[in-house]
């Protein structure tokens, strides 16, 4: 029953030895769809496709985005357009007929032709919505099909019956289904994927680009607070400007970052002078990495705390979040999505409800209340990230989840 179930455990990967690295012209190809290549939060994306070793990635995508920001090898990217006729259809599908907008068919071909083109052996979809969209290609897909869910694809549109059914569809002609965390995995479960489908391949955060940095305890009380995200409602900034406030109003000399853009930039601006903590709120937009990187060597503490948003949108595990304790920064956020398998409560930061900004406040409080426990926390925060983010373990992970898949469509042919 719809999101009643008992859902039956979550399938981890086994770790093996690592296999050595193929030569390039013997790789096998693994066929990498995102509509768009890539937007600027879909950095992780990025990462991940680029490190790959074992397998070699051609990417198809409907729109190339951001070269400058995401260098890569053209001769292994195919910019297959949408129809000219893409928005009045869509208007057609989704808002007369009630239905996901999907592919036409002969879009599905072009698409299976160019896997075959480049040799494909598996393709790898990402995010659930963009499956559903591209149904009539995994219908007939010529290659093994490999979906992955990273938060708000497997929230969004669920209530809605029509998107339900295509979502169970794709878990019926994929042969692996991907998530982001165990919380995730279970929300899947309750969706329908079929379990023994499932695979658990976590965000990889390439430690060597976020150095621990070495914070001296702020005695005078010049705490540094921040945030990273897209400045939409699933990430709490509301929540998290009211805690500063408060926490702000007994260490007058704190302030808190917030980096990102998004639609709610004038309603926190807004809400922070109304908090009356305007001049201590930093509003920086999009940083760039060696930015991103500075500002979080400067910090202090790391704030998420990420709660459903009115859409049913929800968190896997926030990237940011990761990247700022990979440099040793405690963490206060929520018992919100995949949060808590990354923040172990009272080790490497504290977790609390959604929406309850007293108790964020408190939290602020007790990461910052004595020395000891912050530098323990800081390190234990990095230790987290080592032992179960690094890029490099999971991108073997998710190598070894390409070769079961293949090795799925072989037998298929048997």
């Amino acid at each position: 029953m719809w999101g009643c179930m008992e859902a039956p455990s979550i399938f981890f990967p086994s770790a093996v030895a690592p296999v050595p690295r193929r030569d390039a012209a013997r790789r096998p190809v693994a066929v990498q769809y995102c509509a768009t290549f890539l937007k600027p939060e879909m950095f992780h994306i990025y990462r991940q496709i680029t490190a790959l070793e074992n397998w070699r990635p051609h990417v198809i995508c409907q729109k190339r985005e951001g070269g400058g920001r995401f260098p890569f090898d053209e001769t292994a990217l195919t910019v297959l357009p949408k129809p000219r006729t893409h928005s009045l259809r869509r208007i057609w599908v989704k808002q007369i007929r009630q239905r996901p907008v999907m592919i036409y068919k002969s879009e599905a071909r072009r698409i299976a032709e160019e896997i075959e083109r480049v040799g494909g052996q598996v393709l790898h979809v990402y995010f659930g919505n963009i499956a559903v969209h591209t149904l009539p290609l995994l219908r007939h897909s010529p290659v093994p099909v490999v979906v992955s869910f990273h938060g708000a694809d497997a929230g969004v549109d669920m209530d809605w019956p029509a998107y339900r059914g295509a979502i169970q569809e794709t878990f019926q002609v994929a042969a692996l289904v991907l998530a982001r965390s165990e919380a995730l995995g279970q929300r899947l479960l309750e969706a329908g994927c079929p379990p023994e489908k499932l695979r658990i391949h976590r965000t990889g955060i390439p430690l060597e680009n976020f150095h621990l940095a070495l914070r001296a305890f702020p005695w005078d009380g010049g705490w540094r607070f921040f945030q990273a995200c897209r400045l939409i409602p699933k990430k709490g900034l509301h929540t998290a400007l009211r805690a500063f406030a408060t926490f702000a109003a007994a260490h007058p000399r704190s302030t808190f970052t917030i980096a990102g853009d998004g639609p709610l930039l004038g309603e926190l601006q807004a809400l922070a002078s109304e908090l009356g903590v305007a001049e201590a709120v930093h509003f920086t937009g999009f940083l760039q990495p060696g930015a991103l990187a500075e500002q979080l060597a400067a910090a202090h503490v790391f704030v998420h705390p990420s709660e459903i948003g009115p859409d049913g949108n929800q968190e896997g595990v926030p990237n940011s979040m990761l990247e700022a304790m990979a440099t040793g920064m405690p963490v206060a956020a929520t018992r919100h999505g995949g949060i808590p398998e990354a923040v172990e409560e009272g080790v490497s930061g504290y977790l609390v409800a959604e929406r309850d900004a007293e108790a964020l406040a408190e939290a602020l409080e007790r990461i910052t209340a004595d020395p000891i426990r912050y530098r323990l926390m800081g390190a234990a925060a990095a230790r987290a990230v080592a032992e179960g983010f690094e890029s490099h373990h999971q991108a073997q992970t998710l190598e070894r989840i390409y070769e079961e898949a293949a090795a799925m469509g072989a037998l298929a042919t048997v």
